[in-house]
């Protein structure tokens, strides 16, 4: 069943049921983007063993690369809160902006005006066509919830994140939440 519709800003909580999806399989989504045309969004709790000085090498400052989600895994995107610095931002709620203008970002992290608790690097997003993803939450593989961190989302921690829903969502999540994540495993 699904109780809110998706939305910018939303944040979507993959069912336990996902599993072996090498993306998806506990991921929190934020949306940046939804619209009759599809949807965008992306991981937060799917670090990579990248730096951005990995990509970018005249940036030497240890920025942490995300998993975005499946599409375009060859391009970098970022989403901050420091619409002020950055040109050319588009809003997507609670404070969190969705890219803008690269080589000022460049430029704002070389000259250290600009930390990593404020900007969030990815490689690739999730997308959805216009009606992938209401299918996909008509199949229970996601449930909706508002982004009650607003633009503190960037300090939640990875590795907790996921399960941290579960238990906020209780009922039978709870019971997820210290599944293995592998139920072969068990």
């Amino acid at each position: 069943m699904i109780s809110l519709q998706p939305s910018k800003g939303h944040l979507l909580i993959a069912e336990p049921s996902i599993i072996g999806d090498v993306s998806f399989n506990r991921s929190v989504v934020l949306l940046a983007d939804h619209s009759e045309q599809g949807s965008i969004g992306f991981i937060m709790n799917k670090p990579l063993e990248y730096f951005l000085a990995d990509l970018v090498p005249e940036i030497e400052m240890e920025f942490k690369i995300y998993n975005g989600g499946p599409v375009e895994q060859d391009n970098l995107y970022f989403i901050h809160k420091v619409p002020d610095l950055i040109p050319n931002s588009v809003e997507i709620s609670g404070g969190i902006y969705w890219g803008g203008d690269f080589s000022i970002v460049s430029r704002l992290i070389v000259e250290d005006k600009i930390t990593p608790n404020e900007i969030r690097f990815f490689l690739g997003y999730s997308g959805w066509d216009s009606k992938q993803l209401n299918q996909e939450l008509e199949a229970n593989s996601w449930v909706i919830v508002e982004n009650n961190y607003k633009k503190n989302i960037f300090g939640k921690s990875c590795d907790t994140f996921w399960k941290e829903k579960m238990i906020e969502l209780g009922g039978e999540y709870v019971l997820w939440s210290n599944a293995p994540e592998n139920p072969t495993y068990n």
